[in-house]
């Protein structure tokens, strides 16, 4: 992975403790996983940073690569990946996701 990719996205990762790379806007999402990602954050009254990955071509494919992870939404808690909308859904509904956020 490029270096300058790897940094921007880490920049974007590190600077809220919520990040998510997205299809779309949290007021606008252009799919419904990323819908649902988004939907859950505002459910439980958080702020969250976001990048719309259609933006940029580079970091689309960036993290991908960076995360390990082939799908898009990609969620960073605290610097870390958590994982996409299946994953969020279920830390949401165990409860395990208030969790997360309060560490």
């Amino acid at each position: 992975m490029d270096e300058k990719i790897k940094k921007r996205i880490e920049d974007m990762i590190h600077k809220n403790k919520i990040f998510i790379f997205m299809k779309g806007s949290p007021d606008a999402p252009e799919c419904g996983f990323s819908m649902k990602v988004a939907n859950i954050l505002k459910d439980l009254h958080v702020e969250f940073g976001y990048f719309n990955i259609f933006e940029d071509e580079e970091i689309r494919q960036g993290v991908k690569e960076y995360a390990n992870w082939p799908t898009i939404p990609q969620v960073y808690i605290n610097g870390k990946f958590v994982g996409g909308a299946d994953i969020m859904e279920q830390l949401y509904n165990s409860g395990k996701l208030k969790k997360l956020i309060e560490e």
